[in-house]
């Protein structure tokens, strides 16, 4: 896929000199590739050859972003994202030769940001590296706390609180259910959520976003009458409240 240049290749470089990029990948070649690029583009650049160096070295160097291989030696890419999101919310990107949706759903489910298929384009890598971080930038700078009848959704620490416990929810659910959450009543679908959550039209499959809302209603449905997590037949979905 092809990705236009950048119109201010400045602008980029100015705002990524201070950011931290770790690649966790056994391939040197591909590691240099992508030193190559991300370093052109301003990023400190640091790597691991095998997942539980990349484990070890996630947490030296406490990055700003992660791009993280699944065939790794020692611990695979799912362990190493498992581990990773028990104590980070560091957006991660996955590196993989597997193409199939199934990995692409399972990869976004467990918690990372983003996915891309090995072969790739650089350019397409580096503008997604770029898309991710603005959004876990935008979203940090959204961050909110919305409390709704025994339901309080609190992104400045993550937390999904349902009649006053706390509920382990991934962060692509918390994303999800607080983007719906803040505009009540509002129908979205699935093609807008996969868009303005996971920040790719393009990657297409609304299966992703049928699961998550899945996971999400397991969690929510019956704990309060005045609200509830909404399909919206033939369209999408919707958090629709009762005044």
């Amino acid at each position: 896929m092809d990705i236009a240049p950048y119109e201010d290749e400045t602008h980029y470089k100015e705002n990524t000199m201070s950011k931290k990029a770790l690649i966790v990948e056994d391939e040197s070649n591909i590691v240099e590739l992508i030193r190559l690029h991300l370093e052109k583009d301003g990023f400190e650049v640091y790597s691991a050859d095998n997942g539980a160096r990349g484990i070890a070295e996630a947490e030296r160097v406490n990055p700003d972003i992660i791009l993280l291989d699944i065939m790794l030696p020692v611990l695979d890419g799912w362990q190493v994202l498992r581990e990773i999101r028990m104590t980070s919310k560091t957006p991660i990107i996955m590196l993989t030769a597997k193409g199939e949706t199934p990995d692409k759903i399972h990869g976004l489910e467990s918690g990372a940001d983003d996915y891309i298929t090995k072969p790739f384009d650089s350019r397409e890598l580096v503008a997604r590296v770029h898309a991710v971080l603005r959004r876990f930038e935008g979203g940090e700078e959204r961050a909110k706390r919305l409390e709704f009848d025994k339901l309080v959704i609190d992104m400045d620490s993550f937390e999904l609180m349902i009649d006053g416990k706390r509920v382990d929810a991934p962060p692509k659910e918390m994303e999800l259910i607080y983007h719906l959450a803040s505009s009540p009543n509002r129908v979205y679908t699935r093609n807008q959520l996969l868009d303005e959550v996971w920040g790719f039209d393009y990657f297409g499959d609304s299966r992703t976003v049928d699961v998550h809302i899945k996971r999400l209603r397991e969690k929510l449905e019956g704990v309060s009458d005045k609200w509830s997590l909404k399909t919206v037949w033939g369209v999408g979905y919707k958090f629709e409240t009762v005044e």
